[in-house]
């Protein structure tokens, strides 16, 4: 069975949204989702707009991530989502 690496960039919609909440609630979607949080990271893009970038593994056989990318810009305070690195890993 091969998983799949996936990186998501999660686009808060302004400076004042709190980033830790942010990141409970991408979490929490993505595990609910069933897939397996492997790392998250904080990328300045400008202006004190930070944005976070979800690494996570998950079984290929899901398909592609367009259900997780909705279910995650229904949360309040995400401006967008982005697929920025897929990979697959076998094992």
């Amino acid at each position: 069975m091969a998983y799949v690496i996936v990186t998501l960039k999660i686009m808060p919609e302004n400076i004042d949204v709190s980033l830790s909440q942010l990141e409970t609630a991408a979490r929490k979607t993505v595990e609910e989702y069933g897939c397996r949080v492997q790392r998250v990271e904080k990328e300045p893009i400008g202006f004190g707009l930070v944005a976070l970038k979800i690494t996570f593994s998950m079984d290929e056989s899901k398909g592609t991530t367009d259900v997780l990318e909705e279910q995650l810009k229904r949360i309040p305070g995400i401006m967008n989502v982005e697929v920025i690195h897929v990979g697959r890993a076998l094992g």
